[in-house]
């Protein structure tokens, strides 16, 4: 009996690593499943499905995308070629401060878009994660700026989905608002002119975006 016992045991156990096993497999498989629903929109190689605007520096090194202003201390804007609707977008980035940049999404025109600021506002004093729209200035704000990685890299991810904006900034929301301006439009950064700003710079080392089936 004991020795029944003994090798009833031994199966169990066995049973139990295998289920586990099985389990984690699944749980593996979801992620990966998860994680192919996003395009990377950046292949580390060149500027391919980009245009640039404008006079600003936008260059690929040692496999990530950066961003200056131009001679003179010119501005300039990188689009993708493509428009999105209803997405979500992830982007991992680092920023030398002073600067005022950001994620343009919806774009349009210039006064037609919304954008993701990556920047230090004094008035109001809002932070990088606030969502600026041309016309209606702040639709909302980060006022906390213990979120902002300032000198490390920072993972910001928008989605937009209807009149639905949100914004995260390093796992946490910092906008949520609803407005029905632009229902589509191009992806893409911006570098603001200004002395201010000589010497900021963007590194991109992550972007992606999920398009939101309706």
């Amino acid at each position: 009996m004991k020795k029944m016992r003994r090798d009833m045991s031994v199966v169990s156990l066995v049973l139990g690593l295998a289920l586990a096993g099985a389990v984690g497999v699944t749980g593996f498989a979801a992620e990966k499943a998860d994680e192919a629903g996003w395009t990377p929109l950046f292949n580390g190689e060149d500027l391919s499905g980009w245009t640039q605007e404008g006079g600003a520096v936008w260059k690929v090194k040692k496999g990530r995308l950066v961003g200056t202003q131009g001679a003179n201390g010119e501005a300039g804007d990188l689009f993708t070629e493509k428009e999105y609707g209803d997405f979500e977008v992830r982007v991992t980035y680092k920023i030398h401060w002073p600067a005022n940049s950001g994620v343009w999404f919806r774009y349009q025109s210039p006064d037609k878009a919304y954008q993701a600021d990556i920047l230090e506002y004094k008035n109001p004093e809002c932070y990088s994660g606030t969502l600026y729209c041309p016309g209606k200035m702040f639709l909302s704000m980060n006022e906390d700026p213990a979120l902002v990685k300032r000198d490390d890299w920072n993972t910001m991810v928008i989605r937009a989905e209807g009149d639905h904006l949100v914004i995260t900034l390093n796992g946490v929301v910092v906008g949520d608002v609803r407005d029905d301006s632009y229902a589509t439009g191009r992806i893409g950064f911006q570098i603001h002119a200004g002395d201010e700003f000589k010497d900021m710079k963007i590194t991109v080392r992550e972007m992606a975006v999920r398009e939101l089936k309706s």
